[in-house]
């Protein structure tokens, strides 16, 4: 029991670097309506804005496996953690396009960073019936990070109304999108200084020849018998694997690796091409399309990021008891399902403009301009949104474009929220958590670094051109195709898990290399 304790308190220690991504990375969905007036950003760059930060996580995860080999994985996570906090303070002081962007993109790399070495740390410290749910905790601090930010961007956006005279004092109101970026920097510094308390890797010092070491720090964590066993486990698996400080790329495609690399690769790539990023950056803009108005999008990504809490605290509770691939497949049935099911949902909405219906529009909307609007239906909001632009002009119709839609659309809402929130359930039971244990868990311990780092690289690029083109997506394509797509990529990762995928749970990392690597 003394043994848990520990290895669950160091688990949740290095697994804040999770939440410090998953605040990061989301907290710019509160962000992106305001910063694309004040900068006067396309979709493109809109779409830069949030996914700057992907793209050099996506180097940061090529790089950060390596280093932490060479330098250790504690040094990596306390670099991400100064990373994280210098971010946070420069982009809320950002004082153009330009400037975000490159605070945004050092956050990146602590992104990258944390998200590859975090679960890699807890995989080398936890005992294998523990290893599923310890790794998970990475994930769970990513969905509170999640969460946190939905919620804090909503705090902040109710604080800019507020005629309190702290608030105003504040200026939440003219600065509401900095204080959102800015809050970062508090979890950021206490995460560094926390890291002071947590040990090396064993398994890493195992692999640097530090015998001791490695046994002390694996027995607080799993019992002197099982330490024993893991460092005489690691040598014979270094010795027969043959012990290299640096390993080229091209070790990964060797014949012995092809299997575990392309489960890496098509577990990686479908995480992220089914959308999760798309509702997490953009939730706030994707429930204003639904016409519920910018306060109630705000509040609906609350539970965005709830639902995302809960179910991952499901999969934890699952993920060592009934699988990996059972958690897979029920999850990713359940993606392509919702994503078709918000298909569906936006396709038979209608957009028609109307004397009535416009009068709570605010003053700055031109209503003889919009009169030529009026009474005509639109069958799809490419075509609605096509319209207000040329009759009111761009900037209006981007200003404005949240309430217009309310005032025009005719669709059920609720089926949106449902395939929304129902999306999320099923990705965070599923291929969000189990996609990191299955990674820490594929690969042999000579080129574990490497290996997460590629495909943590892949799943991150992929990831960046996801955000990247969402809201491009959502104005020349559309919801219905746009969520369309995601859908069906969701059904065919689900046949390649259902064929290829084995089962993980219960064994060592080293039973795992024996099983899954070919013989040299």
């Amino acid at each position: 029991m003394k043994n848990n304790n520990f290895v669950v308190l160091i688990a949740l220690i290095v697994a804040l670097g999770g939440f410090l991504m998953g605040f990061d990375a989301s907290v710019i969905s509160g962000v992106n309506k305001f910063i694309e007036l004040e900068f006067g950003l396309s979709k493109l760059e809109l779409g830069w804005a949030v996914s700057s930060l992907t793209l050099t996580a996506s180097l940061a995860m090529m790089v950060s496996g390596p280093l932490s080999d060479r330098i250790g994985r504690k040094k990596v996570l306390s670099i991400a953690a100064l990373l994280y906090t210098i971010s946070a303070i420069g982009s809320a002081i950002a004082p153009n396009f330009l400037f975000l962007i490159l605070a945004r993109m050092l956050g990146g790399i602590g992104v990258g960073a944390s998200l590859i070495i975090a679960p890699m740390y807890i995989a080398e410290i936890s005992p294998p019936k523990m290893r599923g749910r310890m790794v998970s905790f990475n994930q769970l601090n990513i969905v509170l990070g999640i969460s946190v930010a939905f919620f804090s961007n909503y705090m902040i956006l109710q604080l800019a109304q507020s005629d309190a005279p702290w608030a105003q004092s504040l200026k939440f109101n003219e600065y509401n999108w900095r204080w959102m970026l800015g809050l970062e920097a508090i979890p950021a510094i206490l995460y560094f200084f926390a890291l002071f308390i947590v040990p090396q890797s064993p398994r890493w010092l195992a692999m640097k020849g530090k015998y001791d070491k490695a046994l002390k720090i694996m027995t607080r964590a799993a019992g002197e018998e099982e330490a024993r066993r893991v460092i005489e486990s690691v040598k014979s698996s270094m010795n027969n694997d043959g012990k290299e400080d640096k390993l080229p790329l091209k070790e990964l495609f060797k014949p012995a690796l092809r299997l575990v690399l392309m489960l890496g690769l098509v577990i990686g790539i479908l995480q992220q091409i089914t959308g999760i990023n798309s509702v997490f950056f953009y939730a706030p803009m994707i429930f204003e399309q639904s016409g519920i108005g910018t306060d109630a999008a705000f509040s609906q990504a609350i539970w965005v990021g709830l639902i995302n809490l809960v179910f991952t605290l499901i999969a934890i509770s699952l993920i060592d008891k009934l699988g990996r691939k059972p958690l897979l497949v029920i999850g990713v049935s359940g993606i392509a399902i919702c994503m078709l099911l918000l298909s569906y949902g936006f396709s038979s909405a209608t957009y028609t403009l109307t004397n009535e219906s416009v009068k709570n529009l605010p003053a700055e909307v031109d209503e003889v301009k919009l009169s030529a609007m009026y009474d005509k239906t639109y069958t799809d909001d490419v075509s609605f949104k096509h319209a207000l632009r040329e009759t009111l002009g761009d900037d209006m119709a981007k200003t404005y474009e949240s309430e217009l839609i309310t005032s025009a659309v005719t669709m059920n809402a609720v089926l949106i929220l449902i395939g929304i929130l129902g999306f999320v359930a099923s990705f965070a039971v599923s291929i969000g958590p189990v996609m990191w244990v299955l990674f820490s868990e594929l690969f042999p311990n000579y080129i574990r670094g490497l290996a997460i780092s590629f495909v943590g690289l892949v799943n991150s690029g992929v990831s960046f051109l996801v955000q990247l083109v969402f809201p491009w997506e959502l104005e020349n394509l559309g919801s219905t195709l746009t969520f369309m797509l995601y859908g069906l990529f969701a059904a065919a990762g689900l046949i390649y898990i259902i064929m290829k995928l084995p089962e993980t749970k219960n064994r060592s990392l080293e039973e795992l290399e024996k099983i899954l690597v070919k013989s040299k």
